[in-house]
């Protein structure tokens, strides 16, 4: 790495930790303002805030990334134009695309540690703020739990009702299982207090429990009552009964991947928010890298003049991102376009107007301006 690349490097980094660290902060004291009487109300402990906060980080991170590179960018590079820096650069022989480079590897760890966070910690994060807080109002841990839950089993023909499933553990209360034939009329039935699932010998077990078999007219051929029944072979889980009326928004990548595995079956409309999400996983933390080819063009002037401009124009070009991919996503999870495209198209979109962006600054090129005809 050379001078003048650590020289970028460090223009960019102190303007981007000012911003991600002051977004943190403010985000911080509008949570406290916002939940301050629920925590006095519950004698919040400072363990307590402490784990609240620190769910509540990766969110925050994945939220401030991509607005605090746009914004160091911009800043950094309008200072070294209006100081005639970039051109004292370009007559030393250097490129735009090569002055950039630095940026193009803070660009790629920025989307790593992005995908990372946004892999599991920053759905979950927004999932439970509201459990967080409740719980820390009420001064005890609730358990979060499902309550009259109904499941089909479409692949198995079999479909459960749940009173209450805790999603901490491997217990259901309350439990009926109705089997049908591949004619749909019902030839087994299960009804049991409590039902549990032994992960290591795949069994369902189920407790104060009758079992109830009849023939495709609705006679009964057998019934009996048991302490326990234990039964060997069925394709649900726990996860997968609960998975079911779990928000997209909320789950982890691995979660979304169990859910779309247990679910195939599923019908694709119902599916679609669920892969919809799953792309837009790994599509979202890339626009830390793709911001620095439509911020740093726009950033980049050779004279005084058309500063504010180029700031102004690529902060509306980021806020249109963010429009667009939430319009997208929306679409997606209404089955209207592919969930890839949803995920994907705004993405690529704008990737290719900053090529085209940084190519015409490269060549110094002036940027295509809107013409208004003048009415006479």
């Amino acid at each position: 790495m050379t001078i003048l690349d650590r020289y970028v490097l460090k223009k960019f980094l102190v303007p981007f930790l000012y911003c991600l660290i002051g977004f943190i902060a403010i985000w911080f004291v509008f949570d406290l303002s916002d939940n301050l009487q629920d925590f006095m109300l519950g004698n919040a402990s400072f363990q307590s805030l402490w784990d609240y906060y620190a769910s509540q980080i990766p969110e925050i991170v994945v939220m401030s990334v991509p607005i605090g590179t746009l914004l160091a960018i911009l800043y950094s590079f309008s200072a070294m134009s209006r100081s005639n820096e970039i051109i004292t650069m370009l007559g030393a022989g250097r490129s735009i695309v090569r002055i950039l480079v630095p940026l193009m590897v803070v660009g790629v760890f920025l989307t790593g540690l992005t995908t990372y966070f946004n892999y599991e910690s920053a759905p979950h994060a927004s999932g439970i703020k509201k459990v967080l807080v409740g719980d820390i109002r009420r001064g005890a841990k609730a358990e979060k739990s499902i309550r009259a839950h109904l499941f089909r089993n479409r692949e198995d023909r079999r479909t459960w009702f749940v009173s209450r499933m805790p999603l901490s553990g491997a217990r259901l209360t309350g439990v009926q299982i109705v089997q049908q034939d591949p004619e749909g009329s019902i030839v087994q039935q299960w009804y049991a207090r409590e039902a549990t699932y032994d992960s290591n010998l795949l069994q369902w077990n189920l407790a104060d429990a009758r079992y109830v078999e009849m023939n495709t007219e609705g006679d009964i051929l057998k019934a009996e009552l048991k302490d326990l029944i234990r039964i060997d072979g069925w394709s649900e889980t726990p996860w997968r009964i609960a998975s079911s009326m779990l928000n997209a928004d909320f789950l982890s990548v691995e979660e979304l991947n169990d859910y779309l595995k247990y679910n195939s079956d599923f019908p694709a409309s119902r599916l679609a928010p669920y892969l919809t999400h799953w792309h837009y996983r790994w599509a979202m933390p890339t626009i830390c890298f793709l911001v620095i080819f439509v911020a740093a063009p726009c950033a980049i002037v050779y004279s005084r003049r058309g500063v504010l401009g180029g700031v102004a124009t690529a902060i509306g070009m980021f806020f249109s991102l963010v429009f667009v991919s939430l319009v997208f996503i929306a679409l997606g999870k209404g089955n209207r376009v592919s969930p890839a495209v949803a995920a994907w198209g705004p993405m690529f979109a704008f990737f290719l107007i900053g090529l085209f962006m940084l190519w015409m600054k490269s060549t110094n090129r002036d940027m295509p301006k809107l013409k208004i005809p003048r009415i006479q």
